[in-house]
């Protein structure tokens, strides 16, 4: 998914949960984050005070750059949740590690992580740790059958927009490799990228696509991405209604079918193949009072003037000079930046450590 279902989308499912816009505030710009957050290391202070910050993505995908995304701490925990055959973890049938790791939406094991994220919602980094959660949890639908490691299950062909045939992988390769593209290389994608569905482009992260591929057993797969998007928004409604009961078993109602009618118009009438215009006309929807709360007019800034990370530590640059030393303030400690990071490094070392291996899955 990217930053109109991410930012926007969150957002709202926040707010229509129950979270006042605060609360909502952070929840969708922690959710979004997860995909800007690009740097990591050490954070070195002017009073010797360090900072270790983490990164939970690479920026921006290149489908012809490779190596730099075989970080499978990255792309595992934070983007491609393995779904461990939809088996609970004391169910021996779900396989070997090749099965046990491909992404499945709303598996056992993201149920799992929702709830340890609502049992921790009291720690200083609670919202944060629920935005990055639900980053996770939505994409366990967008990236359902693809896995985050260089897999067979992503060696796919016959890319397809349902909705116009023909506009084939082969086609859609060609804007990234240019002109010299041959067929060879959609299964050069397919077999090298760890990124689960690089050789299906953007085309699980669209709302409003209807698109189709063949699997590596050449098996056709037709997808519905306005279908499991409302879906995603339903169960994430659920996760944070749920969160602000402090219950991961409460009954609670999902989105009213007047919502859902809203937001899924939005995902199937906002076409724009760029997710940054959509995500441009879900914040005027939001800003017009189109949702069932008061009018707000919703920003995210993920580098800069305005960004979290510049409020923290004052820096412009994309890009950490390690170099650099920052001025510190005791206002580090409480800043969103670093609360974010701090929820990053708790999410990772969850679902690594202590998640996958009650299901037997052991990885990087």
């Amino acid at each position: 998914m990217q930053i109109d279902f991410h930012h926007a989308t969150t957002y709202v499912l926040a707010r229509l949960a129950g979270f006042e816009h605060p609360e909502a505030n952070i929840i969708a710009y922690s959710a979004q984050y997860v995909d800007d957050a690009t740097n990591s290391g050490i954070i070195v202070f002017t009073n010797h005070a360090m900072y270790n910050h983490t990164r939970s993505a690479h920026k921006t995908v290149d489908y012809r750059n490779f190596k730099e995304l075989a970080n499978h701490l990255v792309w595992i925990p934070f983007h491609f949740l393995p779904g461990n055959n939809n088996r609970p973890a004391d169910d021996n049938s779900a396989g070997d590690f090749d099965e046990k790791i491909i992404c499945t939406p709303d598996s056992p094991i993201a149920r799992d992580m929702v709830s340890a994220c609502i049992m921790n919602k009291n720690s200083p980094y609670g919202l944060h740790r629920l935005g990055i959660t639900m980053h996770v949890y939505a994409d366990t639908w967008a990236h359902q059958g693809f896995a985050g490691v260089n897999h067979k299950t992503n060696d796919i062909s016959k890319l397809d927009d349902e909705d116009n045939p023909g506009d084939s992988l082969s086609s859609r390769l060609k804007t990234y490799f240019g002109d010299k593209f041959d067929s060879i290389a959609s299964k050069l994608v397919g077999d090298t990228l760890p990124l689960g569905h690089g050789a299906a482009l953007s085309y699980p992260d669209r709302p409003y696509l209807n698109w189709s591929y063949k699997d590596h057993h050449k098996i056709k797969v037709t997808r519905d991405n306005p279908t499991d998007f409302i879906e995603a928004s339903d169960k994430m409604c659920m996760a944070m209604q749920r969160f602000l009961l402090g219950n991961p078993n409460a009954n609670v109602p999902g989105l009213l079918d007047k919502h859902k009618y809203k937001i899924e118009q939005l995902f199937r009438d906002i076409r724009e193949e760029d997710g940054e215009k959509r995500h441009a006309i879900w914040l005027n929807h939001i800003s017009n009072g189109y949702f069932d709360f008061l009018p707000v007019n919703l920003t995210y800034i993920d580098k800069g003037v305005g960004s979290w990370k510049y409020e923290a530590l004052g820096t412009t640059q994309n890009t950490d000079d390690k170099n650099e030393k920052y001025g510190y303030s005791p206002l580090f400690l409480k800043s969103n930046w670093k609360l974010f990071h701090d929820a990053l490094q708790a999410h990772r070392f969850y679902v690594i450590h202590d998640l996958l291996p009650q299901y037997g899955i052991c990885v990087a």
